[in-house]
């Protein structure tokens, strides 16, 4: 149990005084550039599929 207790200790000193949080508008950004990025990827996708679809539809005379 006293390890138990140590290790609690020490994380919690480690997330109050050695980790460096960042700002909120920093967050704001890094989630900006996230949701960017993956409606990029989903578009980017999203057109792969749709023209294979179509090559497909072309080759093997699909309706």
């Amino acid at each position: 149990m006293e390890k138990l207790t140590l290790y609690l200790r020490e994380s919690y000193h480690e997330l109050t005084k050695n980790v460096s949080w960042p700002t909120a508008a920093q967050l704001q950004e890094s989630t900006m550039v996230v949701l960017a990025t993956s409606g990029l990827l989903a578009l980017i996708i999203f057109l792969m599929d749709l023209g294979c679809g179509m090559l497909f539809k072309t080759i093997y005379g699909l309706f």
